[in-house]
């Protein structure tokens, strides 16, 4: 039982992976700039837009940050650390697919 915990909780986790701030700014810049382009979004639109991105990504880190501890609560202190190892591999590896995601519309 305990084990299946642990299991669920760390798949529901995985969405919830939080991206370096660098990354995610871009990920939001290029949302900004497409909805700009996409929708012609005037100057005060685009600021507003921007501010609801940033509040969201707040929430969403906080949200991750928070599940991150009770996870850890669960865990022993040999699992937490194996826990936090994954949790950074499992960051390199979408700091990774982001940097190639971006590298390809740019070309």
């Amino acid at each position: 039982m305990k084990k299946l915990l642990i299991g669920l909780l760390l798949a529901l986790s995985v969405p919830l992976t939080a991206m370096a701030a660098s990354d995610m700014d871009a990920v939001t810049g290029k949302r900004v700039e497409h909805l700009t382009k996409t929708l012609s979004l005037n100057t005060e639109q685009k600021t507003k837009i921007e501010a609801i991105f940033k509040a969201q990504q707040e929430k969403a880190k906080a949200l991750h940050e928070e599940t991150d501890a009770s996870v850890k609560a669960v865990l022993t202190p040999e699992q937490a650390t194996k826990f936090d190892v994954m949790q950074e591999k499992r960051q390199e590896m979408r700091k990774e697919r982001i940097a190639k995601r971006m590298a390809d519309k740019n070309k």
